[in-house]
């Protein structure tokens, strides 16, 4: 086991490098030039560039920091070895300039690592209901009505269903239940622990909906199927015809067979609840981590974007290795160093 986790974090650290590299040339290739939108104020909104030698010079020595003057391999050559030196991926040029990249993603991942632990929660649970509940009732007006909805819910682009949801349910629309934008409660002292609580959930309902309705809509119709192909085997048939309880068979017996599929997709679902986030935290204003990729990205802001993919890149592939792990504790008959076990 230890063996097999080391070759893994080895595998994933080259991987992770590929990562970094593609997206550094991706970067380079782009327009846009971090030292400009320095010059510029960030974005360049209705700034003139200077024309004096101070801001040229100010161009030249950001450029020759972020090892712009160099060919494409050997300023990302520069860059991991900047980082093996420092410790760190630098100090943000554009979006807080001279403050640590580190320091900037620290400040803004707490807020999306809450609103993605409750979208994985939220999605987990409505559709390995919905899902098993489909399959042990296949054919019924509940799997038939389910999978119309859940494949319209598939269908909705995430940034159409967040401003649907803002005109209708938010302050100054249709009917003003929740909060248009933020997370933070105003003035909590003033509440109990109940309404804050309340108040809470209020902030984060909406959010939490638009980053969990498409993986809802997914991952039910997969646990619908890998239900379907285990409650028609053998053993199935025979715990039934010993007399096991029926909730037993489903939950058991049944459903402990078919989390293969669903600890599978949980690879991928962790690093696309974080991508699409960007677009949840952007419409509803929320100081995170998504909001930091888009600022970061419309500035080129090279040593924050790098920081952000590798930070994603690591994600991604942490997901995947943790999926590999659960899948013992799914099935201990799995074996991940390749020996076969006696059942």
């Amino acid at each position: 086991m230890l063996l097999y986790l080391i070759k893994r974090l080895l595998l994933a650290l080259v991987t992770l490098l590929a990562i970094l590299l593609a997206s550094y040339v991706l970067l380079r290739l782009a327009p846009g030039d971090p030292a400009r939108s320095n010059m510029l104020g960030g974005d360049g909104g209705g700034m003139e560039l200077s024309e004096d030698k101070g801001a040229f010079a100010g161009n030249r020595a950001i450029r020759e920091k972020l090892h712009l003057d160099q060919p494409i391999l050997t300023g990302f050559g520069y860059w991991l070895k900047d980082i093996v030196r420092h410790g760190d991926f630098g100090t943000s040029v554009v979006v807080d300039p001279g403050k640590p990249v580190t320091a900037l993603i620290l400040e803004r991942l707490p807020v999306t690592l809450s609103l993605n632990c409750w979208a994985i929660l939220l999605t987990y649970l409505i559709a390995v209901l919905v899902g098993v509940y489909a399959a042990v009732r296949a054919g019924s007006w509940f799997d038939q009505s389910s999978t119309v909805v859940l494949f319209l819910l598939y269908s909705m682009p995430v940034m159409w269903v967040a401003l649907l949801l803002q005109a209708v349910c938010c302050e100054g629309g249709l009917y003003p239940i929740f909060p248009l934008k933020g997370l933070s409660v105003p003035d909590p002292l003033r509440l109990t622990t109940w309404e804050w609580l309340l108040e809470s959930a209020r902030y984060y309902a909406l959010p939490v909906f638009c980053l969990a309705f498409g993986g809802i809509a997914g991952l039910s119709r997969y646990a619908r199927n890998s239900m379907l192909e285990v409650i028609h085997c053998d053993f199935i048939r025979t715990a039934r015809a010993k007399g096991v309880p029926e909730y037993r068979v489903i939950w058991i017996h049944a459903f402990g067979n078919a989390l293969i599929t669903l600890i599978t997709l949980f690879g991928g679902l962790l690093p696309s609840l974080v991508a699409g986030s960007v677009l949840v935290e952007y419409i509803f204003n929320i100081p995170g981590m998504g909001a930091l990729s888009l600022l970061a990205l419309s500035s080129r802001d090279y040593p924050l974007v790098m920081a952000l993919f590798a930070f994603s890149g690591a994600l991604t592939l942490a997901g995947i290795l943790i999926a590999d792990l659960l899948y013992m504790v799914a099935d201990p008959r799995i074996s991940l160093t390749g020996d076969r076990k006696t059942l």
